[in-house]
């Protein structure tokens, strides 16, 4: 198995609907449960290891036409999501019962394109699965294509999976498909197809190797898997594209199964600091006393005991400057509230806050205002980081 999935501590792993469908005696599809129940052996395999999985699975669409009787390409969008809200039922029940198994618990979440973009719900979602992750749970994601209209869902869970794994800084993203990876052209077209075990960037060149989808139950094809690897790298995710035909695909890759890897240049923390701190424009400032700078050198999270002030109307999740008492900027960081409830509480240690009227009305119990691993120390005016 490649050293990218053996020492990640989060797993994001993406099944495609060809995987997880099997076609039954009267030519329709329904989950293939022997496929489902190796592959959950794998994950347990996996949290036995101490790794934490999120599993981003595809197939509601597809078993919720074949549990109506009806043929996908002849949908408007309101049927695909009433076909979608059918056949979720059943994807998720699957896991459920694969995973329950091995003594796992399954939980749904369900994501559109909002959620991974539009910054309150992306926190609300991460905080989501990393409660989920605390506590042992595999999350079972899957776009939700009921609500998700059009122009507002991504079409495919290759790109969904990437985000995924860029919001909880996962180490490595599998991608596994009906191909065991990425070639120079299609090798079912052409017997000169190259195979490419590494890509270090998704160049032109590589993008102009991608087909077009080869499943008649995916959305998704090379091209999405392109875009997921260029999401997952710039976020300092590894992202490994495999089959998952042979049962227990975790293990096949460990007995030596051909594969393609997308290295990362970066670890996750580190690509997520970059972002904050060359990305991100300041909507606020916070200026602390000195007590509070000391703490940020020591490498301690910004609570809001140390905060003399605030500038400006940001929300939570807004990137916030951070300005010690002789006015230098000596941090950026994400802001874990709005500053209506930031101003509620700064300059109080926890015990004050615990003790405010209006603490259960504006959920002023997050213990940091900016938590470390959301937060950058400038060494220079560029905010090269520390």
């Amino acid at each position: 198995m490649r050293v990218e999935i053996q020492t990640a501590t989060t797993l994001v792993l993406k099944i495609g609907s060809s995987l997880l469908l099997s076609q039954t005696e009267d030519d329709t599809y329904g989950l293939n449960v022997k496929w489902l129940a190796a592959m959950a052996g794998d994950i347990a395999d996996a949290r036995t290891k101490g790794q934490k999985v999120i599993v981003v699975t595809s197939g509601a669409l597809a078993l919720g036409c074949a549990k109506l009787g009806i043929q996908r390409q002849d949908l408007n969008v309101a049927q695909s999501q009433a076909a979608s809200a059918t056949g979720q039922i059943e994807l998720v029940r699957g896991w459920q019962e694969a995973l329950g198994a091995h003594g796992l618990t399954a939980a749904q979440v369900l994501l559109t394109a909002e959620d991974t973009e539009q910054r309150r719900r992306y926190l609300n979602a991460r905080q989501t699965l990393n409660a989920l992750l605390d506590v042992g749970a595999i999350p079972i994601i899957n776009e939700n294509d009921t609500l998700a209209t059009q122009e507002l869902r991504y079409g495919d869970n290759d790109r969904l999976a990437a985000r995924v794994a860029a919001m909880v800084s996962a180490d490595c993203l599998v991608l596994f498909s009906d191909i065991d990876g990425l070639y120079t052209a299609n090798p079912q077209d052409t017997d000169t197809a190259e195979f490419l075990d590494v890509v270090e960037d998704v160049t032109a060149e590589i993008r102009a190797m991608a087909g077009p989808s080869g499943s008649q139950h995916g959305s998704g094809g090379m091209v999405t898997k392109l875009q997921a690897g260029e999401i997952a790298q710039s976020a300092g995710c590894h992202m490994v594209l495999a089959s998952g035909r042979a049962f227990s695909p975790l293990t096949a890759l460990a007995q030596g199964a051909r594969s393609t890897l997308f290295r990362a240049h970066a670890n996750p923390l580190t690509a997520r600091k970059n972002w904050i701190a060359s990305t991100l424009q300041p909507a606020g400032a916070a200026h602390l006393d000195a007590g509070a700078v000391r703490a940020l050198a020591a490498g301690n999270s910004l609570l809001p005991v140390g905060i003399q002030s605030l500038d400006g109307n940001f929300k939570r999740g807004d990137c916030l400057s951070i300005i010690a008492p002789d006015g230098q900027e000596i941090a950026r960081g994400l802001s874990a509230y709005a500053s209506l409830e930031a101003g509620l509480i700064i300059g109080k240690d926890s015990k004050a806050i615990a003790a405010l009227p209006d603490v259960k009305q504006y959920n002023l119990e997050r213990t940091e205002m900016v938590h470390r691993d959301d937060m950058v120390l400038m060494t220079s005016p560029n905010g090269e980081l520390k």
